[in-house]
């Protein structure tokens, strides 16, 4: 099956490994345990309304495996970061081609707070601007989407 390859596109390697799943089971156990790790990051975080930070990077670099590895080994650096609740770092997904999906991108982060001054703390945290001066030129282009949870 597709779903089961490791990502393909542009053969990505994490530290020079490729992850996926070598078996159904495997990965519908990862899938539901992804799931259940979903849920705690929609919601109310500590009490407050999580803000939902989710950032797009496209390299400028489209093609180049070193600048990828490098902006994810930047990225990782970010959570150190105390106000940060929940990060995850992703590539496009090898889902099937529709014109609602933008797969465009290179990489994506998305980050959780408690709230709007959790978020605020962290645009300006030392960590967060030394990422940006010593990574952003590598990608050519970012958008970011920032929402708090209404449930």
């Amino acid at each position: 099956m597709d779903c089961l390859r490791p990502y393909s596109k542009k053969n990505i390697n994490f530290n020079n490994q490729i992850i996926f799943m070598s078996s159904r089971r495997k990965f519908l156990a990862s899938a539901s345990a992804l799931t259940l790790g979903a849920i705690t990051v929609t919601g109310k975080e500590n009490g407050k309304e999580a803000l939902v930070h989710h950032v797009f990077f496209w390299l400028k670099n489209l093609d180049s495996k070193e600048d990828l590895n490098k902006l994810i080994e930047g990225i990782t650096t970010l959570k150190k970061i105390e106000t940060l609740r929940h990060i995850k770092i992703g590539i496009p997904a090898a889902t099937e081609k529709r014109d609602v999906v933008d797969a465009s991108y290179s990489i994506s982060l998305l980050a959780v707070f408690d709230d709007v001054k959790g978020h605020d703390a962290y645009q300006v945290h030392p960590i967060h601007t030394k990422f940006v001066a010593d990574y952003s030129p590598l990608w050519g282009k970012v958008v970011i989407y920032d929402s708090q949870d209404l449930s």
